[in-house]
Formats: C-alpha cells, sequence, structure tokens
C-alpha cells in the first residue's frame, strides 16, 4: 500500500537551516512528510542530488504594460518557460499605473495576461500617480484583494514619484497594513548628471554609470529609510548594487528600522566594464542602478554574509538587442539615456548565485536556500512557499551540485534575443523543477500547461506591521 501521490527519495534535503537524507512524501499538491523510507504512487530517484524548495523571485517585470497599450517582450508563458528552466516556481510581478489614469483598468488587464502563467505568481502595484482617489481608495482596495505590496520609483520618467508622494505612500501602505518597495537613486542628480555628459559629448552605453554613480543611490537609500522611519512604514530596497548602500541599510537596521533589503545577480558577476564595449554593444548590459566597477561585488558578498542584503532576485526586465521595442525602443537610440533600461535574468539567477556562492565556497547550501527561497517568501508573506515541511506547497528543485553548463540564450528560452551571462560557465544546475507536486520542468524541457499557474493572495501577516515608534510618538498617517 503507498501512502503518498509522490515520493522523492534519496537526495540530500536543504532547508534554509539544514541538509540532511530524507524523503519527501507528496499528496494533494502539499509536502506530507519528510521523512526515512516513504513509500508512493510514484517515486522520483534524486540520488547524488540536492532536494531544496523552488526559487521564489520576488522581483521581476514580466509583460509589464505600457502606456501605450503594448507590453514588455518576455510574456507570461515564456517568461514562465524560463523561470522552470532556472529552478523557479514562483515569482512577484509588477502591475503598472500610468499617471493621468487609475490603477483599476490596467490592473484588470494584468489579471487576464498572467492567467496564461505557468509558475506562481502574485504582484507588486507600481504607484506612479499618488492622487486622493489612488491614496484613499484604489490602495486599500488592492490590498484587500491580496495585492500587499506597492512599489515606488525615485527616479525615472515617467515613473518618478517626489518626496511629498512617497510619504503620501509610505502612510497609505501603513494605514492599509502593506510593505513598499523602492527604486532608489536620486531624480535631479541623475538628470544633471546626464545632461552634462550629453552636453560633453559622451554619449556611449559606458556612460550610464557615469550618471548615476554610487553617491546617487546612497543618498536615495538614505533618503528613503528617513521618510519611512518618519512614517514607521516598513519597506524593502530593491537591487543594491554596491557597499555604500548597503552599509546605509546596516545603520537603520542597527536602530532598529524595518528596513529590508536585495541584491541581483548582475551586480555579482557583472561590472561598468561591460557597458566599455565598442558601438552599442553595451546596451546589452545596461540596468539602473549600473553595475559598479570591477571588485565592487566582493564587498556585496560580505553584506550578504552579514545578513544585511537577504534577498537576492533577478529583476528580470528584459529587452531584446535588436528589436525596435527593446534595446533600441527609441529609434536605435545614440545615447545611453535613451536606451531601455534592464536585463533578463529569471532562469540565470539560481545557476550564478550557486556557482559563485555556493560552489565557489563563499555561501553554504542553506545560505543559498535562505537567499533565493526562504527569505523572499517570508518577507512577502508568501505562505507556503520557500519551505520543506510538512503542509507547505511542494514546490521543490532537484539540483545537481556538480554539473557545469556554459550559459546560452538558447538556454534561456525566454523571448529575449540574448542574455548578458553568454558564455559564462557556472557549476550547479536544476534537473528537475516541480510546481504544487507536478513535474513542471525535466531536463531542461518545460512539462507544465499554460495555465497551470496560480495567482497567490497574500493576507496580513505580522513581519511588515510597523514598530510602533513614531517621532513624538504622533501618528501623522492617520491624519494625512
Amino acid at each position: 500500500m503507498t501512502d503518498y501521490d509522490v515520493v522523492i527519495r534519496g537526495g540530500t534535503v536543504v532547508t534554509a537551516t539544514d541538509q540532511f537524507k530524507a524523503d519527501i512524501g507528496i499528496g494533494d499538491g502539499r509536502i506530507q512528510a519528510v521523512a526515512e523510507t516513504l513509500k508512493g504512487a510514484r517515486q522520483i530517484d534524486a540520488s547524488g542530488l540536492l532536494v531544496m524548495p523552488g526559487g521564489v523571485d520576488t522581483h521581476c517585470h514580466i509583460e509589464q504594460l505600457r502606456v501605450d497599450g503594448t507590453a514588455d517582450e518576455d510574456g507570461f508563458i515564456t517568461a514562465s518557460t524560463s523561470a522552470l528552466i532556472g529552478g523557479t516556481t514562483t515569482a512577484i510581478t509588477f502591475s503598472a499605473q500610468f499617471k493621468g489614469h487609475p490603477i483599476g483598468p490596467s490592473l484588470a488587464e494584468y489579471h487576464r495576461r498572467a492567467g496564461s502563467a505557468m509558475i506562481d505568481y502574485s504582484f507588486h502595484q507600481i504607484i506612479t500617480d499618488v492622487t486622493d482617489a489612488v491614496i484613499h481608495k484604489e490602495i486599500p482596495a488592492l490590498v484587500a484583494a491580496g495585492i500587499r505590496s506597492l512599489k515606488v520609483f525615485m527616479t525615472y520618467d515617467p515613473l518618478h514619484v517626489d518626496d511629498r508622494g512617497l510619504l503620501r505612500v509610505l502612510a497609505a501602505a501603513r494605514r492599509a497594513g502593506a510593505l513598499v518597495t523602492l527604486h532608489c537613486e536620486n531624480y535631479e542628480a541623475i538628470r544633471w548628471r546626464t545632461e552634462a555628459l550629453l552636453a560633453a559629448g559622451h554619449t556611449a552605453p559606458k556612460y550610464h554609470a557615469w550618471a548615476r554613480p554610487e553617491v546617487v543611490e546612497r543618498e536615495a537609500a538614505y533618503r528613503a529609510i528617513a521618510l519611512a522611519e518618519l512614517v514607521d512604514q516598513p519597506i524593502q530596497i530593491f537591487h543594491v548594487s554596491c557597499t555604500e548602500v548597503a552599509e546605509e541599510i546596516a545603520r537603520a537596521q542597527a536602530r532598529g528600522v524595518k528596513v529590508w533589503a536585495e541584491t541581483c545577480p548582475q551586480y555579482l558577476v557583472l561590472s561598468a566594464d561591460d557597458m566599455d564595449r565598442p558601438g552599442f554593444e553595451g546596451a546589452k548590459f545596461m540596468c539602473s542602478p549600473a553595475p559598479r566597477e570591477k571588485g565592487a561585488a566582493e564587498g556585496l558578498w560580505a553584506q550578504i554574509r552579514r545578513g544585511t542584503l537577504d534577498i537576492v532576485s533577478s529583476d528580470h526586465s528584459g529587452f531584446s538587442f535588436g528589436t525596435a521595442q527593446g534595446k533600441g525602443i527609441a529609434g536605435g537610440a545614440n545615447n545611453f539615456r535613451d536606451i531601455a533600461n534592464g536585463v533578463p535574468g529569471v532562469a540565470a539567477r539560481l545557476p550564478l548565485l550557486f556557482s559563485e556562492g555556493v560552489a565557489r565556497g563563499r555561501i553554504d547550501a542553506s545560505e543559498f536556500v535562505r537567499l533565493t527561497a526562504y527569505n523572499p517568501a517570508r518577507l512577502f508573506g508568501l505562505t507556503g512557499k520557500g519551505r520543506i515541511v510538512p503542509g507547505a506547497d511542494a514546490d521543490l528543485v532537484l539540483w545537481d551540485p556538480s554539473k557545469k553548463v556554459t550559459l546560452t540564450n538558447t538556454i534561456m528560452q525566454h523571448n529575449i534575443d540574448y542574455t548578458p551571462y553568454e558564455g559564462m560557465e557556472v557549476t550547479g544546475w536544476p534537473v528537475m523543477t516541480l510546481l504544487r507536486g507536478q513535474i513542471a520542468m525535466r531536463d531542461d524541457k518545460v512539462e507544465a500547461k499554460p495555465g497551470s499557474g496560480r495567482f497567490i493572495p497574500r493576507g496580513p501577516y505580522d513581519l511588515i506591521k510597523p514598530t510602533g515608534r513614531l517621532p513624538n510618538g504622533f501618528d501623522a498617517s492617520a491624519f494625512a
């Protein structure tokens, strides 16, 4: 007699805290048991493999809508395919708001498009137009519907929100019980530097890094933390690119501010030199914040080990190199200001981090699980994800820790015509991915069907509750 629908047998189970030999019994899409010598109707041999929670990528731009009615090139089917190839089973992607428009219609369209996903998903809601209706009606409604994180850009036209607008969003999030995530760079400083660089004739992609040096990220991160502390609103700072920003975050954490931070593989394996290539080639490596100078990654690894940076996301934001809607969106732009920012990376995230982190001895396998599955699920209230315990969703990745793979764009299987990691060799590769107990990817071939992913509404949870510490004890958010 069998006890479980599926048993994964003979692997080394890796959790956020432990590594041990055990079988995993699965039934009704959930983990039912973690023990020795389990029996199942089907058995999957994991001998010689690591069995880890499926990756949770809490920073992805997938089929994100544009104001002209088009969307980013990588749709939910192709991005899901790429995610599963790389061992990721859950993603939080973005619903866009456009200035002068309400949130509701674009959010409804985003739900419709996401219906084809083959991974589980949730949304961050981007806030760009801080109107009374958005603050007092739309934000409470979308949080009540399970979208419990907001995104604010402190730079970029037309996404930029000024300090007063940011304060209003922080206050609205505090009232509604949501987390605020931030892109931290100084808007006016970047504009000023960009104008000066272009006036000096510095137009090539490499000058993207010159326009937004570390100090503009550090200043904006400090300012975001200060405003969040003023409101007593928990925040997460996205895509930290350098030690200086992490140090500002660590100081805030030390004084009890609820601020979390992530970094991304591009800041661990790319550098500003990658943008210094002939012609337009450097555009392939342009993202914001910009990759930093060679050697800067070691400081980020130190902050990862310290725990200041406790999530590694992909910030998957794919723009093809050779298409008019991609990197050349401004008509074959001949200056860095007009080149689309962002790099694809949802498939490469886990292999790059495992190879650079675990295989090279910078972190262990449990820290890898914490950075890529457990911590992101915990911070964003994705209950049931990121853990290997009875009752959790049976989202699992079987990982060959010694398999060597040379990354190519073909392997990524996304809808983007390049990968910035072309030719890099990684050690460690996912050989099978399961979503809720079903084999979704095996040996680089996706078996999941469009629509098999599910939207995950997120309810209230204690981690992102305010601290209760307010300047003078006065809660201005109650009146804002």
